[in-house]
């Protein structure tokens, strides 16, 4: 994995969240209890940590939801076992769809991936609503093994990923080539 292939997710790099040992502190949200194993650093994610990272030393994650509200990528966290299945029909969705630009990232578990959707400079609704709406069209065809982020079943604090460690698949294209 490449510094580069992490420049197409477009982090935040003014602010990380770095992993901490032991359950982390309680919070609740919509009637749900979240123990938040992550904090927050307010410095700059540079290369030697993100080298780290991709080292296994330190576990790094970045926040989904920029400044003013909004948002870069919509992200599926996929965690189950037919990974090629799911990209194959996640594809197909997306370009169905008219989203030519994504990118599936190897996570931390062998087999699990995060597709990121890369949608450009989105209102944080938006964004959220763009990944309902993909996930039930996906969830039509593919049992749901994902999670969907930006979402609101979780607190703003957790709509956080851990920074990928290897490339599975990127698809670039243009945004005209559906309407051939």
């Amino acid at each position: 994995m490449t510094e580069m292939n992490l420049k197409l997710i477009k982090m935040n790099t003014s602010f990380y969240y770095e992993k901490k040992e032991g359950l982390g502190k309680k919070l609740t949200h919509l009637g749900k209890i979240f123990y938040d194993k992550f904090e927050r650093v307010d410095s700059m994610l540079t290369s030697v940590l993100i080298q780290k990272h991709l080292k296994k030393e330190l576990t790094l994650a970045h926040s989904l939801i920029l400044a003013d509200n909004k948002v870069e990528n919509i992200v599926f966290d996929y965690n189950g076992r037919y990974t090629e299945k799911f990209y194959h029909k996640a594809q197909l969705l997306l370009r169905e769809e008219g989203f030519m630009n994504f990118t599936a990232y190897e996570s931390k578990t062998p087999g699990h991936l995060h597709l990121y959707i890369h949608k450009g400079h989105t209102e944080l609704s938006e964004g959220k609503r763009l990944g309902r709406m993909l996930s039930l069209k996906l969830s039509q065809t593919f049992p749901i093994e994902w999670r969907v982020f930006p979402n609101d079943e979780m607190p703003p604090e957790f709509n956080i990923l851990v920074i990928p460690y290897e490339v599975y698949a990127k698809e670039r294209g243009s945004s005209w080539a559906r309407h051939l």
